[in-house]
């Protein structure tokens, strides 16, 4: 299976952004997903996680209430609508595939990544 993320780009502080993650080759229907990001010079870190079914939804504190984690109706895409972005979110936004059927906030749990989309908020 691979991902594909999308919906990258530079916006300006307080904007909105929607990253897109698509499976193909065979469905993850059955797994738990997650958004990371790695922002320059800084280690990879957790953003967001949903289990298989839409529930079990998870996000570190610093993006809580800002961004939405969301799975699309075949269960095979996976969002992250991200609002009122600020400059500290300007990373290289990953999607990854859970071993198990909920989310994790542990990289070391995804065995399936997609090669990442940069999100850039600058003015």
């Amino acid at each position: 299976v691979q991902l594909q993320a999308s919906g990258g780009g530079l916006v300006r502080p307080g904007g909105s952004l929607r990253l897109s993650c698509a499976a193909s080759g065979r469905a993850v229907t059955n797994n738990g997903m997650g958004w990371f990001r790695r922002a320059p010079g800084k280690e990879r870190e957790f953003v967001a996680g949903i289990g298989w079914n839409g529930g079990n939804t998870n996000y570190a504190d610093s993006v809580k209430g800002r961004f939405t984690i969301s799975r699309g109706y075949a269960k095979s895409t996976v969002n992250l609508q991200m609002n009122s972005l600020k400059p500290e979110d300007t990373a290289v936004y990953y999607c990854a595939a859970s071993r198990f059927a909920v989310s994790s906030i542990y990289s070391y749990n995804y065995n399936i990544w997609g090669q990442g989309t940069l999100v850039t908020v600058s003015s």
